[in-house]
Formats: structure tokens, C-alpha cells, sequence
């Protein structure tokens, strides 16, 4: 899509402020793409979403239709809407050839703020362009009604099932290349931050020095794992009876605790899902279907689902001989045993997981 944003010289100055609805919302992440051609200067843009790294990338192509020192950059941490408002008069009446003002985290702004800044909105300083920074909004938001009405809203939004990709984009942003099982791994071991996976594409890419091709083998190697696993993927595999997988989810769950008594908790949370699965292996015998002992057990239907379906993988016998196992780990995690924390979790997933002979 085009856009009428800043895509770098040459630089004329800042057009005048755009009669009331001249400006658009867009969504699209290109907004402030270079064309080869300056474009007018809004008097006001809002960029938003999860895609930090894109608002950077955005952010350094409109200040550079500034000249140097034409910047000032504010947070709304600690600088109000009427803070934002006398930065751009003030800088407007001392300065020639445009300036910019960037506020960034303005979704800490109250209702007075953004009222301050609406109202500024309806008469910009001619030759000052405000640049907003927010990480989600409401589409409700008064402050996004006002920018979009005097200037220009621009959305960089990251879908998480389009997270691999998006990082596949990184690295051939940074001159590297990574496959798909890396940009895969990458992103489990990271979780779903942009910005933190940009940081470990940078260091990556610099590894890789544009002379290989990164590869899964190269980011288990390189990258910390500190993404917080789903509490499914461990009980799914429990679920399942597969001891292989328990263990892996129990492996990936050590990597990311850096404190022993972090796994009570965790302890805790597969005890809780097996008493639900030993409820519903009580409900079903009784000819209760999964949907309605959804309201009983108060849970979402597919959870319920879920939940009678690896019942029918164990016997009544062996739900109550894990309910026993686990609050035995739990006491053995709480001083109650000389073995590593560790080995108790792995030892005691095994023994309510397996089949038995």
C-alpha cells in the first residue's frame, strides 16, 4: 500500500498542518516505506502494535527528514499530554525547517492527556510533526479517533502463527539467512517478543557473518532459552502416555526456571489438571458427555474435551495412584528428599505417565 509518510531525502519542510479529515487510518505497515520521492509531512502520526522493531525502522526514516538536533523524544512514563503539547509549540517558535517530536508508551496516558493532545490536534504548530508511539490500543481509543482525523494512524502488528516467518524477515533484513527449523526453534526458545527476537537475529546474523546459513543446530547452540512453555504442552503429553514427550516438555520447563522452588508451582498445576481428568473419568462412566460436564467442572468445552478424551487412557487405579505420586513430589520438593529437585520431577512424571505392564 502507499503512503503519504516520510521515506527519506531529499528533505523539504514539514507541510502545513491538513485541514479536519484529511488524514487516514491505515494499517498497513508500510506507510512510512521509502518510494524515491518525499512525500508532505503529516502533522501528527501514531504508530502501534507488537512489531517493535518495524516502529524503530519507521521511526528512523521520519527523523531523518529532520536535520540533526531537530529531535526531541519524550516518554508518556513521565511526560504528560500538556508536556507533549509545549514541546511542540516550543519548538515551533524557535527553530526553522521543521522539527519532530516523538512520545513514546502513550497508552499510560490518561483521558486528560489525550484531551490535551486532541486539542492541539485541531491546531498544530505549522512546522512541528508529533510522532506517537503505543504498544496495543483499544480501536475504540480517543487518541487514535484524533490522530487518524488530523494525520495518520500506521498499525505494525506481528501475528504469533506468523512469528517464524516473521523472523525469516529479520534475518534477511540483517544480510543473513536462516532456514525454516531455525527461525522455528528460535522462536520457542525466545517466546513472542519481537523485539527480544530481533536482538538474537542481530547477534545471529553477526555470528553468521552473511558466509552461512544459520540453522537449527546454530540457534540451540547460541540462543538462552527464557520463554515460558505452555502448561498444555507438558499435560498433553501426559495426556497422551508418551513418556518422551513428558520429558521433554520437563526439560524445556528446567531450562526456563532459574529457582528450584519455582517447581512446586509447577507441580502443582499437573496435580490440578489430574484431578480434572480423574473427574471426568467419573463423569463418563456415568454417561455424562464432555459438554455438559463442561459447566459442572466449570471449563471450556474443548478443555472438557480434551479432559474425557485422556481419561479413557487411564484406569480409575492408576489417576489415584498419580494424585498419591504427586503431593509425595511435592513434599520431596519441600525438603522431604536429599535427591535433586530435578530428579524427583523427572522420576515421578515417568512413574504417571508410563503404561503399565
Amino acid at each position: 500500500m502507499t503512503g503519504r509518510a516520510p521515506p527519506g531525502p531529499p528533505r523539504p519542510p514539514p507541510r502545513s498542518p491538513a485541514p479536519a479529515g484529511h488524514g487516514r487510518h491505515r494499517a498497513s505497515p508500510e506507510g512510512l516505506s521509502s518510494s524515491g520521492v518525499a512525500d508532505p509531512l503529516e502533522p501528527v502520526y501514531l504508530l502501534t502494535g507488537s512489531d517493535q522493531p518495524k516502529i524503530e525502522r519507521a521511526l528512523r526514516r521520519l527523523r531523518g527528514r529532520f536535520a540533526e538536533g531537530s529531535t526531541e523524544r519524550l516518554s508518556a512514563a513521565s511526560a504528560s499530554g500538556a508536556d507533549a503539547v509545549a514541546a511542540c509549540n516550543a519548538l515551533g517558535l524557535f527553530s526553522e525547517g521543521g522539527h519532530l517530536v516523538i512520545v513514546e508508551e502513550i497508552e499510560r496516558w490518561k483521558a486528560q492527556d489525550v484531551e490535551q493532545v486532541a486539542q492541539y490536534l485541531r491546531q498544530p504548530a505549522p512546522e512541528t510533526v508529533l510522532a506517537l508511539v503505543a504498544g496495543e490500543l483499544r480501536k475504540d481509543a480517543a487518541i487514535l479517533k484524533a490522530c487518524a482525523k488530523a494525520g495518520v494512524v500506521l498499525q505494525y502488528d506481528v501475528r504469533k502463527r506468523d512469528l517464524p516467518k516473521w523472523v525469516a524477515e529479520q534475518f534477511r533484513a540483517a544480510g543473513a539467512e536462516a532456514d525454516a527449523a531455525a527461525c522455528r526453534v528460535l522462536v520457542e526458545l525466545v517466546g513472542d517478543y519481537p523485539n527480544e527476537l530481533a536482538n538474537e537475529v542481530a547477534k545471529l546474523a553477526t555470528w553468521a557473518g552473511g558466509e552461512s546459513i544459520v540453522e537449527e543446530e546454530d540457534v540451540q547452540a547460541l540462543v538462552a532459552a527464557r520463554a515460558e512453555a505452555p502448561p498444555f504442552v507438558l499435560t498433553d503429553a501426559w495426556g497422551r502416555r508418551d513418556v518422551a514427550g513428558v520429558l521433554s516438555a520437563c526439560e524445556s520447563a528446567l531450562e526456563r526456571s532459574s529457582r528450584s522452588r519455582e517447581l512446586p508451582a509447577l507441580v502443582g498445576r499437573i496435580a490440578a489438571h489430574v484431578r480434572r481428568v480423574r473427574a471426568c473419568r467419573a463423569l463418563d462412566e456415568e454417561g455424562v458427555r464432555p459438554r455438559d460436564a463442561a459447566a459442572t467442572l466449570k471449563m471450556h468445552p474443548f478443555a472438557a474435551e480434551k479432559a474425557f478424551e485422556q481419561a479413557r487412557r487411564f484406569t480409575a487405579e492408576e489417576l489415584d495412584d498419580a494424585i498419591v505420586t504427586l503431593a509425595a513430589l511435592d513434599f520431596a520438593l519441600k525438603g522431604g528428599s536429599r535427591l535433586a529437585p530435578e530428579l524427583e520431577l523427572q522420576r515421578a512424571l515417568v512413574a504417571i505417565t508410563r503404561e503399565r505392564a
